[in-house]
This record gives structure tokens, C-alpha cells and sequence, in this order.
């Protein structure tokens, strides 16, 4: 007992004896240790932005704040639509209210404003007020406002478009405290619009960071153009064809989640739905058209132009709208001088593993819910291409009068057009991108995305690149 009692004062007073040395230890370990802990993983210094979507690596000595807000503007050919996210430090959605993002439309877009560049942007104001309103006030400088416009803009020419940008450019610097960014407003080539609808759809998906074979392909129909974008082998990358100068090239190469994805993407101006009426309308001249339905003699205005719009005696016919349709697409015209091409001779992009699994946005998932045969109130729909047809067969076959009856929910505009968008999209499906009849494909509108639905848009692929550069 007594040894035990003197070892245990030996280390007592050791301890007292040293305790000014094991101090001056312990606070630099304690520093280091929490410096390491509360540094930013590695991670966050990687995201798949650049220039349509092509990733950078960030500076180590870029720190993003625990919030980053984005707005972007998708000035398209039918409408104007704000979308406003927030992404926490690891690039994750986060909710804005009880959503995880504010979306807002309205129409006309800015194209419809050709000819008065003031009112064009004016149109936008009310967008840009709720969207930066979303905004926290002390993050609006560091928030990044974007606005991209489409085929609607692309088809006014060079002149008209640049005055419309310019006084956008003019509103949101007089009306807002976001962050404009140098070329911030701009009109959207094909490619970085594919792109961007590209990263949207997987990133959503949970596909970015997964080799190409598990990503998903997408075509995209908008308004004035339409887009397919899908993951290729690094091999097919390689076998791509040269274009001539001023040309977009078919292969992006883009770095995501840590990944190096070779996406093929292609724009087809003017054969978004509503400009390929005005292809399908032209091929008639001046005679009647067989897509148009029975009873109606009109015009179709678009990009600027009146385009005759009368049925046939007849009336609207599947076989004889399909056949317009394909001079239309310019399928049979031999100017293909690739291995594998769509329509127009241009490069498919090889097909393989990441075209397998396609997507299908906008006017496709808008059309078959109005034409009834997808639920539009679910966002997501398992169809294949022959469901267009079976639809377009019952469309061609109605009349005008009957039309409103059959169709309630399609605007009335657009009625005389019903058979001819579902021929059209049939079509070009099948006969322009070369799809089975039979393919299983997933339309739409929005992706659950933890528990929330988020619009399958190009805007959040853009957002995604906004909140990754540094300042």
C-alpha cells in the first residue's frame, strides 16, 4: 500500500512538474484539428460546368457560401419562364419555400416583340421581380441572373435579336441588385442548349458520376428547334465527322461528378413543333394541306410571316400528312455522307449504350397529354413512338367542330394544328431520329428530386454552371 502511494504521487507531481510544457502542446494540435474540420471537402471544388456544360475545376481558394441562389431566364419561342434554385455547399438542392425551386411563365416570348426591343424587355419584368423578391436581399449581388434565349430569337436574324438583348441587358441592370454576369444575356446556341438539358435530366437522375451507359439520352422539342443529346463511347467520340467552319461540333467533351463524358449533341433549327408548321405549311405552297384539319382556311403566322393554312376538300389524312411531313424532315434527300445519319445528312452520333435509354421533353409530353394518352397530372409517362401515331390516326380523323369537344384542353389556336403536331412528332421520332416504333421512352415534364418535383428544363444545367465558377 505504501509503494502504490508513492507512484501515484510520483505521477502527480510529474504532471504537475511538466504541465506547462504538455499546454504549449496540446493548443497547436487543437488548432490543426479544427482547421481540418471545418476546411470544404474536396468535392467542392469539382463541378461539371463550363461552357455548354463542360465542367472546371475550381480554385482551392474558392469557398462557396452555405447557400448559392440562381436565376435563370428561358426566353423561348412560346413563352418567357423565370427559374430561380439554391444549392447548398455540395451542389444539392435545397428548398426555396416549400419548394425546391420558384418557377414562373408567361406568353408571348420576345420574339413576339420584334419590332419594339423596350416592350420585349418590359415583358419580363414582372418575372424578374418575383424571381429576385425569392432571392435573400444580402446574397442578390453575389446571385448570378442568366438569360437565355432560344430558336425564337435565333429566327429574327442578327439585328432584331441583338436590340431585344441589349434592352434586357438595360432592364436588369436599372431594375435589379442581382449579379450580371458579362455574357450573361445571350441567345443560346443549339448545342449548349442540348447540353444543358443533357446535364439537367441526369443530374436530377442521380446519373452524373456513373460511366456514359448508365446516363440517359434526351431529345428536347421546343418552340423553334429541337435537340437530341446523349453520352457516347469515347471510341464513337473519336469517329466523329468534321464540320465546315462556324459549325457547332457534334462532341462535347464535359467533365461531371468526377467524370469525363464525350456527349453527342445536335440542334435542329426550325423543326421545333411550332417552326415545323411553317416547314410542313410551305411544302404545300399555295394549295391545301392535308394535315390541316376538315373546316378550317386560315394563317398560320410564324417568325414574322403568314403561312396559307387551308384543309384539304377532304379533309385531314394520316398518310398524305405523313408524307408532307417526311418532305418536311427532308428524310430522302441523299445527303447523307456519313455512316449513320439522321435527317438533313446529319451525324447520328453512332447510337450505343447511351441512347438507349431515352428521354423525351417539352411539346412531346405536352401534345400527348392533351391528345389523352398520358395523365397530365403525373410528370413522368412510359410511351413509345407508336403511341403518336395511334393518337395522330384519331386526330386526323376529326373535324374543326368537333375538335374543342375532342381536344379540351388544347388552345384554340392551335386546334386546326392537332393532327399535324402528332404526325409530326410520330415522324420525326421514327423517320428523323430513327427510333424503333416500338421503343420504350419516358416522357417529361419534371423529375422527383428528394421527395419534390423539379422542371426537366435546360435552365438548371445552366444554374449548375452560374453557382460552380468562382467570382
Amino acid at each position: 500500500m505504501k509503494r502504490q502511494s508513492m507512484r501515484q504521487e510520483s505521477l502527480s507531481d510529474k504532471i504537475q512538474k511538466y504541465k506547462g510544457v504538455l499546454l504549449v502542446i496540446s493548443i497547436p494540435m487543437f488548432l490543426i484539428a479544427f482547421v481540418l474540420f471545418v476546411m470544404p471537402s474536396r468535392e467542392d471544388y469539382e463541378y461539371g460546368g463550363g461552357d455548354g456544360g463542360v465542367s472546371r475545376k475550381m480554385s482551392p481558394n474558392f469557398v462557396r457560401d452555405s447557400r448559392s441562389y440562381a436565376v435563370i431566364f428561358d426566353a423561348g419561342s412560346s413563352g418567357s419562364r423565370v427559374h430561380v434554385y439554391c444549392f447548398d455547399r455540395n451542389l444539392d438542392l435545397v428548398p426555396i419555400g416549400k419548394e425546391l425551386e420558384l418557377f414562373l411563365q408567361l406568353q408571348p416570348g420576345l420574339s413576339a416583340y420584334a419590332n419594339n426591343p423596350r416592350e420585349a424587355a418590359n415583358s419580363l419584368v414582372s418575372l424578374l421581380d418575383k424571381a429576385q423578391s425569392s432571392v435573400p436581399k444580402e446574397l442578390r449581388p453575389k446571385t448570378p441572373v442568366r438569360v437565355g434565349a432560344t430558336a425564337g430569337l435565333r429566327a429574327l436574324g442578327m439585328d432584331a435579336s441583338d436590340k431585344i438583348l441589349q434592352a434586357v441587358r438595360d432592364l436588369l441592370r436599372d431594375r435589379s441588385t442581382l449579379k450580371s454576369e458579362a455574357n450573361g444575356v445571350i441567345v443560346l446556341d443549339g448545342s449548349q442548349e442540348g447540353s444543358y438539358q443533357w446535364v439537367t435530366i441526369n443530374y436530377l437522375l442521380g446519373n452524373l458520376g456513373k460511366k456514359y451507359s448508365k446516363t440517359v439520352g434526351v431529345v428536347d422539342l421546343g418552340g423553334g428547334s429541337v435537340q437530341m443529346a446523349y453520352a457516347i463511347s469515347e471510341m464513337d467520340a473519336a469517329k466523329a465527322p468534321r464540320l465546315s467552319d462556324g459549325e457547332d461540333t457534334y462532341v462535347k467533351e464535359m467533365l461531371l461528378m468526377g467524370t469525363k463524358y464525350y456527349l453527342y449533341v445536335h440542334s435542329y433549327l426550325h423543326y421545333g413543333l411550332l417552326a415545323a408548321r411553317a416547314e410542313i405549311l410551305d411544302t404545300s405552297e399555295d394549295s391545301s394541306n392535308p394535315c390541316i384539319l376538315a373546316g378550317y382556311d386560315g394563317v398560320y403566322k410564324y417568325g414574322g410571316k403568314d403561312h396559307k393554312a387551308s384543309a384539304s376538300p377532304s379533309g385531314s389524312n394520316m398518310e398524305e400528312c405523313r408524307r408532307v411531313a417526311l418532305n418536311a424532315l427532308k428524310v430522302n434527300e441523299s445527303t447523307c455522307t456519313h455512316m449513320k445519319c439522321t435527317f438533313g445528312g446529319v451525324w447520328n452520333g453512332g447510337g450505343g449504350d447511351g441512347q438507349k435509354n431515352m428521354f423525351v421533353a417539352s411539346f412531346f409530353f405536352d401534345r400527348a397529354a392533351q391528345a389523352g394518352f398520358v395523365d397530365s397530372t403525373v410528370p413522368v409517362a412510359k410511351v413509345r413512338p407508336a403511341d403518336f401515331e395511334d393518337a395522330a390516326k384519331r386526330a386526323c380523323e376529326t373535324k374543326l367542330e368537333d375538335a374543342k369537344s375532342t381536344y379540351p384542353s388544347v388552345k384554340e389556336n392551335d386546334l386546326p394544328y392537332i393532327c399535324m403536331d402528332l404526325v409530326y412528332q410520330y415522324t420525326l421520332l421514327v423517320d428523323g431520329f430513327a427510333l424503333d416504333p416500338w421503343q420504350e421512352m419516358t416522357l417529361v415534364k419534371k423529375i422527383q428530386y428528394r421527395n419534390s418535383l423539379v422542371e426537366a428544363a435546360w435552365p438548371l444545367g445552366s444554374a449548375i454552371e452560374a453557382v460552380s465558377s468562382p467570382a
